[in-house]
């Protein structure tokens, strides 16, 4: 019968510890622990995708069952880690959340958990994508995992932590899977090329490495593309497999836009759109390519941080050549911006031309701010202190040659009027005769004002107008009417001066006035039939 091909990434999943690459702090812990009889009864393996999580959850499973473990590790020789890598083993259980999310899913897991295993030691339960779960189906599976037979062991892996309940989380014991290194795909991915009859280039395999971004079951499925394309990968090979070939429209995009050429850029735009070129794609392609003009820029020799091909190389060092770094960034922010406004947006087509045009705008092309040598920040500071010596010992800074030696002029402070010389005294004082005329003119501009001045006097003491209210009633009202201004202006316009303004009481009140408001008060009182007795207050 004709042999089932399997993919690379399959094929080649590590069947032990040691095979595992990258992840040497959480290999060599979960061996120690096995080695030693400490294992935990849950784990949480967390880390982006391709990064090892399910295939150190499988082998985890089969080096705690191993009938023959060698420090930590599975034999790989005995019947339960055969059956373990065939997948037929009825101790070990692996579902997947995103499809098995219901509370029924995890009751049926529950109501297994409580029996012994089969064929092994542990039974050990492996939940891919943990976070996809309901919130009710992580608090039916919240009980088990705090208190679970001896016999059962918890391994769940997820690639978003934060969707995981912090009850589920403090429950476990928590691993972080990190991104694999450049340099350990590249390696890894030549060995399985010789291993697999693959002419692979070093140039291609390091391409091949940076596209993963990571992962080591996309580089080996890349590699899986571009063995069916040829034999002998290079970085064409490469390219045309991951369809990153023909990407020339990206950089004529950032090149019109450097040269703010609107109409070419836009041009540009409705030429891929007619193409049925998805916007937001484009959007991403044109970030991730000012992103290497950005390290370009910023860092000398980033070519290793650069995801491009050899020839794309050149052109984006063209370009960060003719630009500073400020515009870059001012650029990027507005395609961020832009491609988060997508997702509301009526038209992405419109989204995206408006901020191409705002790109091409003299505004996002900032010139870098000019950088100050650090002997004018010197010669600066040497002047600064000369400056604060002379002024310390009384010397005035001489003027430039051919200026104008004469300080300037010193403004005036005004003057304040000035006060009496003596406390006015409301028993002796020489009674102002125009008083009445200007409450005549007050009673005409200001009728509010004038029935609190009523029975009052006036008398001016030097630059002070002294106001003598008939009681304590009435100069409280006329305080707190705020119409002193009021009757400053009429003052000011009769006398064509300014007064400072005290207000006094006289000193004596006749308690037979009828306009006296204490009468008022005991009249209102006499007719409620409440009888009143006045007493003066010594």
């Amino acid at each position: 019968m004709r042999k089932t091909y399997r993919a690379l990434y399959r094929k080649w999943r590590p069947m032990s510890f040691d095979d595992v690459v990258s992840q040497p702090q959480v290999t060599q812990t979960l061996k120690n622990q096995i080695k030693n009889d400490k294992t935990a009864h849950a784990y949480l393996f967390t880390g982006s995708r391709g990064t090892g999580k399910t295939t150190c959850a499988r082998i985890f499973a089969k080096a705690i069952n191993c009938l023959n473990p060698k420090d930590g590790e599975p034999c790989l020789e005995c019947e339960i880690c055969k059956n373990a890598d065939n997948g037929t083993l009825p101790d070990i259980f692996e579902m997947d959340a995103a499809s098995n999310s219901k509370v029924d899913d995890i009751r049926e897991l529950r109501e297994g958990v409580v029996y012994t295993p089969e064929m092994c030691k542990f039974k050990v339960y492996i939940i891919d994508e943990v976070h996809m779960l309901s919130p009710g189906a992580f608090n039916a599976l919240l009980k088990t995992m705090e208190e679970p037979p001896e016999h059962v062991k918890f391994v769940l892996a997820t690639t978003e932590i934060h969707k995981v309940p912090a009850t589920i989380v403090s429950r476990c014991q928590h691993f972080d899977f990190r991104r694999i290194r450049t340099e350990d795909i590249v390696a890894r991915i030549e060995y399985i090329a010789s291993q697999e009859s693959l002419t692979l280039d070093n140039s291609a395999a390091e391409l091949i490495a940076r596209l993963s971004d990571g992962g080591m079951r996309d580089a080996l499925s890349l590699l899986d593309q571009c063995a069916a394309y040829s034999d002998n990968i290079d970085t064409a090979v490469v390219s045309n497999a991951a369809g990153i070939a023909g990407r020339d429209y990206l950089f004529d995009i950032i090149e019109k836009i450097m040269a703010r050429d609107t109409a070419g850029a836009l041009a540009k735009i409705n030429e891929l759109y007619g193409m049925s070129k998805d916007l937001k794609v484009l959007c991403s392609e044109l970030i991730e390519q000012l992103r290497n003009v950005m390290l370009l820029k910023a860092i000398n020799g980033a070519t290793d941080l650069i995801t491009c091909l050899p020839d794309e190389l050149d052109r984006l060092k063209a370009i960060a050549s003719n630009v500073n770094i400020d515009t870059v960034l001012c650029q990027l922010t507005a395609l961020q911006d832009c491609l988060d406004r997508f997702r509301g947006a009526a038209s992405k087509r419109t989204e995206l031309e408006m901020c191409i045009i705002r790109l091409c705008s003299s505004a996002s092309h900032r010139p870098a701010p000019q950088a100050v040598s650090n002997e004018d920040t010197q010669a600066l500071i040497a002047r600064i202190n000369e400056l604060e010596q002379r002024l310390a010992s009384g010397q005035l800074p001489q003027a430039a040659p051919g200026g104008n030696n004469t300080p300037p002029p010193v403004p005036e402070k005004p003057k304040k009027p000035a006060k009496p010389l003596k406390k006015f005294d409301v028993n002796n004082y020489t009674p102002l005769e125009d008083w009445q005329q200007i409450l005549e003119k007050v009673r005409e501009e200001y009728p509010g004002i004038a029935a609190f001045l009523q029975n009052s006097a006036a008398a001016i003491e030097g630059d002070t107008f002294n106001i003598i209210c008939a009681s304590d009633f009435y100069k409280m009202k006329f305080k707190a009417s705020n119409d002193t201004a009021k009757l400053k202006k009429i003052i000011h316009d009769h006398y064509n001066k300014d007064f400072d303004f005290m207000l006094y009481t006289a000193s004596s009140v006749d308690i037979g006035d009828k306009d006296n408001p204490i009468n008022v008060l005991k009249e209102r009182a006499k007719d409620m039939g409440i009888e009143v007795e006045i007493k003066s207050q010594d």
